[in-house]
């Protein structure tokens, strides 16, 4: 019988993976491993600490990505250790939320810089640190917070 989740695979728009890895190593601090070589530009993977569980990102196709499909409410939703934890991975995404919306009002060619890399690469959405999630409301919800990734993918951080 089942007995744990390996992984879980998330889509993304072509050519954008320079760009989850920036948001799911650099912002959210998971750890890139490698992917079967002939899949190597295709595919990126991280893991979740040593929890033996994985975030799998690949291509989606030009429909997953139209405005209303960004809006999905489907997500996974990772776990964290503490409050402190989670306030903390809640700031730093907010503050790559902050640097991407600033970055999108300065006009700029895209040089292919590690500093466009990490605008490019910032969540569309971000609940605000200290303010109220996103989520539905009830005392049977747990601690928690919202994100959308750059590709619109629905994330949720919890304890």
């Amino acid at each position: 019988m089942i007995t744990g989740l390996h992984h879980v695979n998330i889509i993304v728009p072509k050519d954008t993976l320079p760009l989850a890895r920036e948001f799911y190593g650099t912002t959210l601090g998971l750890t890139p491993r490698p992917v079967p070589q002939l899949q190597r530009d295709s595919l990126s993977w991280f893991d979740i600490a040593s929890s033996g569980q994985q975030l799998h990102v690949a291509f989606g196709r030009d429909e997953d990505f139209t405005p209303s499909a960004r809006q999905a409410p489907r997500h996974p939703c990772f776990r964290l250790e503490s409050v402190e934890k989670l306030n903390e991975l809640q700031r730093r995404i907010w503050k790559h939320f902050l640097e991407g919306q600033q970055q999108s009002k300065i006009a700029g060619a895209d040089d292919g810089s590690s500093e466009n890399v990490r605008a490019e690469a910032a969540p569309m959405q971000c609940d605000e640190p200290g303010g109220e999630n996103s989520g539905d409301k009830g005392v049977e919800y747990p601690t928690r917070f919202f994100a959308r990734d750059y590709a619109g993918n629905r994330l949720e951080f919890t304890v």
